[in-house]
């Protein structure tokens, strides 16, 4: 066992064979095959109480069935699945953030227009007075749902990115049982 990685940081997943990392319906080759769900859950599952930074996963594999090369491919295939994963999250959070922001700032500007028309016609024209009605909810509605995109929505994703960063960085490691 490398030092560098203490048992708080390991998980261990036993196997019967490679394809159980891999999708039973897929049929292309490792490299591009996709992953189990199982396999997914199970490493989820294992990995939510480990701390953040570089784990090691073991992947236990009966000793007739180990293929050093066909271990290099499942590994790249690994890495290449959660850091794709990472990305799709963080760029899916970033477009959460940048809509929450929009709303926010629009239902301020929509206020800040409803203060305006208010001070100036102080209620007495009826034009005045149906955008006063059409604005003043919409300019809630939109800072509300604003900051609900910002402080809620765009957390959403952070527990399945924190999965995906921590496997993508993971050092996989296959042995034998």
């Amino acid at each position: 066992m490398d030092s560098a990685f203490d048992e708080h940081r390991n998980i261990s997943l036993k196997l019967a064979d490679y394809d159980e990392i891999f999708s039973v319906f897929d049929p292309r080759p490792h490299s591009e095959r996709a992953l189990s769900v199982d396999f997914l859950d199970e490493a989820k599952r294992a990995s939510i109480d480990k701390p953040t930074g570089r784990i090691e996963v073991r992947l236990l594999v009966p000793k007739r069935l180990r293929d050093l090369e066909e271990e290099r491919t499942i590994k790249r295939r690994l890495r290449n699945h959660f850091e794709k994963h990472s990305g799709v999250l963080k760029k899916k959070r970033r477009a959460t953030m940048r809509s929450g922001s929009a709303f926010f700032i629009s239902g301020v500007l929509i206020m800040l227009l409803t203060a305006f028309i208010l001070y100036v016609y102080k209620g007495n024209d009826i034009a005045a007075n149906f955008l006063l009605i059409l604005f003043e909810p919409a300019g809630w509605f939109l800072f509300w749902e604003g900051l609900d995109m910002l402080l809620f929505e765009a957390k959403k994703t952070d527990p399945e990115l924190e999965f995906n960063k921590k496997l993508a960085n993971a050092h996989i490691n296959f042995q034998s049982y």
